[in-house]
Protein backbone atom coordinates (compact mmCIF):
# COMPACT_ATOMS: atom_id res chain seq x y z
CA UNK A 1 0.00 0.00 0.00
CA UNK A 2 2.58 2.72 0.74
CA UNK A 3 5.23 1.35 -1.69
CA UNK A 4 8.66 -1.25 -1.63
CA UNK A 5 10.89 1.48 -1.53
CA UNK A 6 9.07 4.21 0.64
CA UNK A 7 11.25 5.17 4.06
CA UNK A 8 9.22 4.69 6.76
CA UNK A 9 9.77 5.86 10.66
CA UNK A 10 7.80 4.43 13.42
CA UNK A 11 7.10 5.29 17.12
CA UNK A 12 7.76 2.60 19.20
CA UNK A 13 6.71 2.40 22.77
CA UNK A 14 6.26 0.24 25.69
CA UNK A 15 3.15 -1.81 26.13
CA UNK A 16 1.74 -0.92 29.79
CA UNK A 17 -0.14 -4.44 31.31
CA UNK A 18 -2.25 -1.81 32.80
CA UNK A 19 -5.84 -1.19 32.09
CA UNK A 20 -7.25 0.77 29.02
CA UNK A 21 -9.05 3.96 29.21
CA UNK A 22 -10.73 6.81 27.09
CA UNK A 23 -11.37 9.99 28.08
CA UNK A 24 -13.73 12.23 25.79
CA UNK A 25 -13.07 15.94 26.36
CA UNK A 26 -15.23 18.78 24.96
CA UNK A 27 -14.10 22.09 24.68
CA UNK A 28 -10.87 21.26 26.93
CA UNK A 29 -13.01 19.85 29.70
CA UNK A 30 -12.95 16.05 31.25
CA UNK A 31 -16.70 15.11 30.25
CA UNK A 32 -16.63 11.07 30.75
CA UNK A 33 -14.25 8.46 30.85
CA UNK A 34 -14.69 4.96 30.05
CA UNK A 35 -12.49 1.29 30.30
CA UNK A 36 -12.03 -0.23 26.56
CA UNK A 37 -14.78 -3.16 27.08
CA UNK A 38 -15.65 -4.90 24.00
CA UNK A 39 -13.83 -2.74 22.10
CA UNK A 40 -16.88 -0.80 21.40
CA UNK A 41 -18.85 -0.34 24.80
CA UNK A 42 -16.85 -0.06 27.92
CA UNK A 43 -17.31 1.07 31.53
CA UNK A 44 -18.10 4.43 32.92
CA UNK A 45 -15.60 5.34 35.31
CA UNK A 46 -15.95 9.31 35.07
CA UNK A 47 -16.34 9.97 38.62
CA UNK A 48 -13.18 7.62 39.67
CA UNK A 49 -10.79 8.73 37.04
CA UNK A 50 -11.38 12.17 37.75
CA UNK A 51 -9.38 11.04 41.08
CA UNK A 52 -6.16 10.71 39.27
CA UNK A 53 -3.14 13.45 39.40
CA UNK A 54 -2.23 11.95 36.14
CA UNK A 55 -5.70 12.81 34.30
CA UNK A 56 -6.18 16.47 33.54
CA UNK A 57 -9.95 17.78 34.26
CA UNK A 58 -8.83 20.49 31.67
CA UNK A 59 -6.45 20.55 28.45
CA UNK A 60 -3.67 23.15 28.54
CA UNK A 61 -2.79 24.49 25.40
CA UNK A 62 -4.34 26.41 22.65
CA UNK A 63 -4.77 23.67 19.99
CA UNK A 64 -7.40 21.82 21.81
CA UNK A 65 -9.89 20.56 19.47
CA UNK A 66 -13.49 20.97 20.47
CA UNK A 67 -14.14 17.26 20.88
CA UNK A 68 -11.09 15.48 21.61
CA UNK A 69 -10.89 11.56 23.03
CA UNK A 70 -7.33 10.86 24.58
CA UNK A 71 -6.48 6.73 25.02
CA UNK A 72 -4.40 5.57 27.29
CA UNK A 73 -3.38 2.80 30.30
CA UNK A 74 -4.05 3.45 34.29
CA UNK A 75 -2.00 1.00 35.67
CA UNK A 76 -0.09 1.15 39.44
CA UNK A 77 3.47 0.73 39.95
CA UNK A 78 4.89 -2.53 41.70
CA UNK A 79 6.24 -1.10 44.93
CA UNK A 80 2.74 0.54 45.23
CA UNK A 81 0.79 -2.13 44.16
CA UNK A 82 2.66 -3.82 47.34
CA UNK A 83 2.47 -1.24 50.23
CA UNK A 84 -1.69 -1.15 48.90
CA UNK A 85 -1.92 -5.46 49.64
CA UNK A 86 -0.04 -4.92 52.84
CA UNK A 87 -2.65 -2.24 53.73
CA UNK A 88 -5.07 -4.48 52.33
CA UNK A 89 -3.87 -7.26 54.40
CA UNK A 90 -3.87 -5.39 57.85
CA UNK A 91 -7.52 -4.24 57.28
CA UNK A 92 -8.88 -7.65 56.66
CA UNK A 93 -9.53 -6.48 53.08
CA UNK A 94 -8.93 -8.60 48.96
CA UNK A 95 -5.35 -9.14 48.43
CA UNK A 96 -4.95 -8.20 44.60
CA UNK A 97 -2.91 -10.91 42.46
CA UNK A 98 -1.33 -8.35 40.41
CA UNK A 99 -1.28 -4.50 39.83
CA UNK A 100 -3.33 -4.94 36.74
CA UNK A 101 -5.92 -5.99 38.85
CA UNK A 102 -5.74 -3.81 41.47
CA UNK A 103 -5.56 -0.72 39.00
CA UNK A 104 -9.07 -2.36 37.75
CA UNK A 105 -10.35 -2.73 41.03
CA UNK A 106 -9.31 0.30 42.27
CA UNK A 107 -11.18 2.54 39.47
CA UNK A 108 -14.43 0.34 39.64
CA UNK A 109 -14.93 1.41 43.33
CA UNK A 110 -18.51 2.49 44.05
CA UNK A 111 -16.91 5.31 46.46
CA UNK A 112 -14.76 7.66 44.63
CA UNK A 113 -12.79 8.84 47.90
CA UNK A 114 -11.67 4.88 47.64
CA UNK A 115 -10.05 5.51 44.23
CA UNK A 116 -8.73 9.04 45.59
CA UNK A 117 -7.17 6.56 48.08
CA UNK A 118 -5.22 4.56 45.88
CA UNK A 119 -1.72 5.49 43.99
CA UNK A 120 -3.05 5.14 40.16
CA UNK A 121 -1.28 6.81 37.08
CA UNK A 122 -2.10 6.78 33.82
CA UNK A 123 0.27 7.21 30.34
CA UNK A 124 -1.31 9.03 27.00
CA UNK A 125 -0.64 7.31 24.17
CA UNK A 126 -2.96 7.38 21.22
CA UNK A 127 -7.14 8.98 20.86
CA UNK A 128 -10.18 8.33 19.05
CA UNK A 129 -12.46 10.77 18.14
CA UNK A 130 -11.17 14.44 17.41
CA UNK A 131 -12.76 17.32 15.33
CA UNK A 132 -8.88 18.30 14.36
CA UNK A 133 -6.06 16.89 14.70
CA UNK A 134 -3.15 18.98 16.36
CA UNK A 135 -0.12 17.19 14.37
CA UNK A 136 0.56 15.10 11.92
CA UNK A 137 2.68 12.58 13.11
CA UNK A 138 2.29 9.60 16.07
CA UNK A 139 5.08 11.22 17.44
CA UNK A 140 3.73 14.73 17.03
CA UNK A 141 0.67 13.53 18.79
CA UNK A 142 2.70 12.43 21.78
CA UNK A 143 4.37 15.54 22.44
CA UNK A 144 0.53 17.30 22.00
CA UNK A 145 -0.68 14.91 24.63
CA UNK A 146 2.51 16.34 26.97
CA UNK A 147 1.44 20.31 26.45
CA UNK A 148 -2.23 19.29 27.26
CA UNK A 149 -0.71 18.02 30.82
CA UNK A 150 -1.05 14.23 30.02
CA UNK A 151 1.69 12.32 31.17
CA UNK A 152 3.50 9.76 28.33
CA UNK A 153 5.93 7.04 28.46
CA UNK A 154 9.14 9.10 28.41
CA UNK A 155 10.74 5.75 27.06
CA UNK A 156 9.14 6.11 23.68
CA UNK A 157 11.13 5.95 20.70
CA UNK A 158 11.17 7.48 17.02
CA UNK A 159 12.97 4.62 15.01
CA UNK A 160 14.23 5.10 11.33
CA UNK A 161 14.16 1.28 10.58
CA UNK A 162 13.92 -2.39 11.55
CA UNK A 163 17.22 -2.63 12.79
CA UNK A 164 15.92 -0.09 15.45
CA UNK A 165 13.32 -1.48 16.13
CA UNK A 166 14.80 -4.71 17.25
CA UNK A 167 17.55 -3.01 19.07
CA UNK A 168 14.75 -1.03 20.96
CA UNK A 169 12.78 -4.15 21.90
CA UNK A 170 16.19 -5.71 23.09
CA UNK A 171 16.89 -2.64 24.86
CA UNK A 172 13.64 -2.30 26.63
CA UNK A 173 13.31 -6.28 27.42
CA UNK A 174 16.91 -6.04 29.84
CA UNK A 175 15.54 -2.99 31.66
CA UNK A 176 12.49 -4.58 32.05
CA UNK A 177 12.79 -5.87 35.31
CA UNK A 178 13.86 -2.78 36.70
CA UNK A 179 10.69 -0.72 35.80
CA UNK A 180 8.65 -0.08 38.46
CA UNK A 181 5.27 -0.92 36.59
CA UNK A 182 4.44 -3.73 34.48
CA UNK A 183 4.71 -3.99 30.54
CA UNK A 184 4.71 -7.56 28.10
CA UNK A 185 6.20 -5.94 25.06
CA UNK A 186 6.85 -3.36 22.47
CA UNK A 187 4.27 -1.57 20.48
CA UNK A 188 5.53 0.02 16.84
CA UNK A 189 2.92 2.01 15.11
CA UNK A 190 3.78 4.05 11.53
CA UNK A 191 4.43 7.11 12.54
CA UNK A 192 3.14 9.48 10.27
CA UNK A 193 -1.00 9.48 10.55
CA UNK A 194 -1.78 10.16 7.10
CA UNK A 195 -0.19 7.17 6.21
CA UNK A 196 -2.25 5.45 9.37
CA UNK A 197 -5.17 5.99 7.64
CA UNK A 198 -3.97 5.11 4.32
CA UNK A 199 -3.34 1.44 5.93
CA UNK A 200 -6.21 1.37 7.86
CA UNK A 201 -7.70 -1.76 10.07
CA UNK A 202 -8.43 -5.21 9.56
CA UNK A 203 -11.50 -5.54 11.93
CA UNK A 204 -10.47 -3.88 14.77
CA UNK A 205 -6.62 -4.58 14.35
CA UNK A 206 -4.38 -1.97 12.89
CA UNK A 207 -2.48 -2.40 9.58
CA UNK A 208 -0.02 0.14 10.46
CA UNK A 209 0.56 -1.12 14.37
CA UNK A 210 2.02 -4.51 16.22
CA UNK A 211 2.39 -5.31 19.63
CA UNK A 212 5.80 -7.56 19.92
CA UNK A 213 5.31 -8.96 22.68
CA UNK A 214 8.40 -10.36 25.19
CA UNK A 215 8.52 -14.52 26.34
CA UNK A 216 6.59 -15.03 29.80
CA UNK A 217 8.33 -13.73 32.94
CA UNK A 218 9.09 -16.55 35.32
Amino acid sequence: MLGDDVKIDFSAEPKIDGLSMSLRYQNGELVTAATRGDGSEGEDVTANIKMLKDVPQRLKGKRVPAVCEVRGEVYMTKADFLKLNERQQAAGDTIFANPRNSAAGSLRQKDSAVTASRPLGFFAYAWGEMTALPADTQSGMIKWFEACGFKTNPLTKLCHSVEELIAFHRHIEERRAKLDYDIDGVVYKVDRIDWQERLGFVSRTPRWGIAHKFPAER
